[in-house]
């Protein structure tokens, strides 16, 4: 996805075109594979890092193009969208102090972009979900305003037929519909990937699902999304539902999902899984191809895949299988896309050495995984580690043990004799893999978040609250220590924001009547929980009017017998979400009033009171 899509109107010959090339594509992969023509003597790491955008009150900042203007280095590139931005690392080959410049290079490229930041005066965040972004960030206005992100949105609405559902359950639930992908821009992660042979590279791929989760249980850092505490690493379930273009209908049958951890092991050749994926999603992208891959086998080059390249950069397994061209000659990676970004980066080389070495460090009885695990086992842990983190209970083989049995006592000893394996050096090794095990013992990243907002909840609204929480993440990022020696949040007050919205102050726990309701209910219901408003709704759930007790207790008529819709006061004024707070606070000492019904949509989504302001 990240090549320039600069049609995003296709006739009907550019995509028979395009398809024909994608069918050629796996028909030359197939024939390099039997012709053992794939770089196979060398294995090479490399990483992208995708990071976050804030401004001085630690909230969304749409300025990606222009800090990356002010950047102006091969290595930065675009994200989805405008508060995001990412970092293609150089590859380096798996051995000696490989981690070590990895991170040396991430660090470099980290303080280029910010110095360039300071310049803009905003901040750069490494987070798997950035806590302060709000309904507002996820509208098309955030969309980054290049050609491909259109396209791909418009071809994944098409393809949707509706609206995208999000239903989250964890703590809290988030329940919502939206027009558009950018919820899955709410998502940034640390992608890792590493060269594979192309012998081993089914084997090695169906062990990558076998430990996913377990080292995911290890490394959530994504458990909160506007303000609710979902899953440890609620990007698995938000990237999944926010892409999910599947139909929902009256009739049962399977569908995959173009996000998803797969639905049984592999088998064959990567050419197996490349063939499954097209077979079971539609094509959402074409673009034009000068030359066909069976042309370049004819001239002796190493071909490009083009369209199968495209293509199956819109089907987004967690490990994807991924095909390249380096010094002119074809190689195997998997890419590793379920880790977040973050809580450091330090954090995310442990991370990264965790995997690699766990790869590399394969027990023999594992070369077949199937016949040591069951799939669906698999695929639960990989939930479960989503859901649960730490505290998570695998199936491995035939044991039920919790993450820290098995990441301590099963899973570091391996990795540590996969690193050593590709003599790593010693010193690396023992730092990296030291991050895990203290992590494992001690604060993961969604631990420590989640502590630490509902240490700031007890005295702030939830908006002031997320804005500490990401102040104190990028306080800490500067300091360089990883996640298990951060200290807690010191409870301060930020700085008042100049253009504070009514969405920074509004109550957003309502308690709310339906028109049909009685209105003694209605009057019970404010002296039992001390509150003099209640927001009155259709059976649509749209907001058609207001009670106040002061009001309910002029009333001359039988509140038991009486509705609340046809007593309640239906010219009320209301504001959007986004309206100034010093706006509001003028309406309501100009018009007497003791609050404001807060609406977006039609709907009801908070109430400003005077005590609020």
């Amino acid at each position: 996805m990240g090549e320039m899509i600069l049609n995003t109107e296709t006739n009907r010959a550019e995509q028979q075109l395009f398809i024909k090339h994608l069918v050629d594509d796996v028909r030359a992969l197939e024939l390099l594979l039997q012709n053992y023509t794939f770089e196979d003597d060398v294995i090479r790491i490399g990483a992208e890092q995708e990071l976050c955008l804030v401004d001085n009150n630690y909230n969304p900042a749409g300025v990606n193009l222009e800090l990356l203007k002010a950047i102006d280095h091969k290595q930065f590139t675009t994200e989805l969208a405008r508060y995001n931005i990412e970092i293609n690392l150089d590859p380096f080959e798996l051995t000696g102090d490989c981690f070590t410049r990895v991170e040396s290079q991430l660090r470099e490229l980290l303080k280029i972009a910010g110095n360039k930041a300071k310049e803009l005066d905003i901040h750069l965040l490494l987070a798997g979900i950035l806590p302060t972004i709000s309904k507002n960030e996820v509208s098309l206005d955030y969309l980054t305003p290049i050609p491909r992100y259109y396209a791909l949105n418009d071809a994944l609405v098409a393809s949707k037929g509706g609206d995208f559902k999000l239903k989250i359950r964890g703590v809290d639930e988030l329940y919502i519909k939206h027009n558009s992908v950018l919820f899955e821009a709410c998502n940034t992660s640390f992608q890792m990937h590493l060269q594979i042979p192309s012998h081993d590279f089914i084997s090695s791929y169906n062990w990558s699902q076998a430990i996913a989760g377990p080292v995911l249980s290890v490394c959530c850092n994504s458990p909160m999304l506007m303000g609710r505490e979902l899953w440890k690493e609620t990007r698995i379930a938000l990237f999944q539902q926010s892409l999910d273009t599947r139909k929902s209908g009256y009739v049962l049958h399977d569908q995959a999902p173009r996000v998803g951890f797969g639905t049984r092991w592999e088998e064959g050749s990567v050419a197996e899984i490349f063939k499954k994926d097209i077979s079971k999603h539609r094509v959402l992208l074409t673009k034009s191809i000068k030359e066909g891959s069976m042309d370049q086998i004819k001239k002796g080059l190493a071909p490009q895949l083009e369209a199968l390249r495209l293509h199956n950069g819109t089907v987004y397994r967690w490990n994807r299988p991924c095909y390249g061209i380096g010094g002119g000659k074809p190689h195997l990676r998997i890419e590793n896309r379920y880790i977040p970004s973050g809580p450091s980066v330090i954090d995310e080389m442990a991370n990264f050495a965790f995997w690699v070495g766990l790869m590399k460090g394969r027990p023999k009885h594992f070369d077949h995984v199937p016949s040591q695990m069951d799939f669906k086992a698999v695929k639960t842990n990989f939930i479960k580690a989503a859901r649960t983190g730490k505290e998570t209970i695998f199936q491995w083989k035939n044991e039920f043990l919790s993450a820290k049995k098995l990441v301590l006592k099963e899973l570091l000893p391996i990795a540590y004799q996969g690193l050593e394996k590709m003599h790593i050096d010693s010193a690396d090794i023992k730092r990296l893999l030291g991050v895990i095990e203290a992590r494992t013992k001690g604060t993961s990243g969604d631990q420590w978040q989640v502590r630490n907002y509902r240490k700031l909840h007890k005295e702030f609204k939830t908006n002031e609250s997320l804005q500490l929480l990401t102040k104190a993440i990028c306080n800490n990022q500067k300091d360089a220590m990883p996640i298990h020696r951060w200290a807690d949040v010191k409870v301060s007050k930020i700085k008042e924001p100049a253009n504070i919205t009514v969405s920074d102050r509004m109550t957003t726990h309502l308690f709310k009547m339906n028109e049909k309701d009685y209105a003694s209910l209605a009057l019970a219901i404010m002296e039992w929980n001390n509150i003099n408003h209640i927001p009155i709704e259709n059976d649509q759930g749209q907001f058609t009017g207001l009670l106040t007790s002061s009001y309910l207790k002029t009333l001359d008529i039988p509140l038991e017998s009486s509705l609340v819709g046809a007593i309640m006061v239906k010219d009320v004024l209301t504001l959007g979400p986004n309206a100034k707070l010093s706006e509001a606070a003028a309406i309501m000492q100009s018009k007497g009033i003791g609050c404001l019904p807060i609406c977006d949509h039609g709907s009801i989504i908070g109430i400003l009171s005077k005590k609020d302001l």
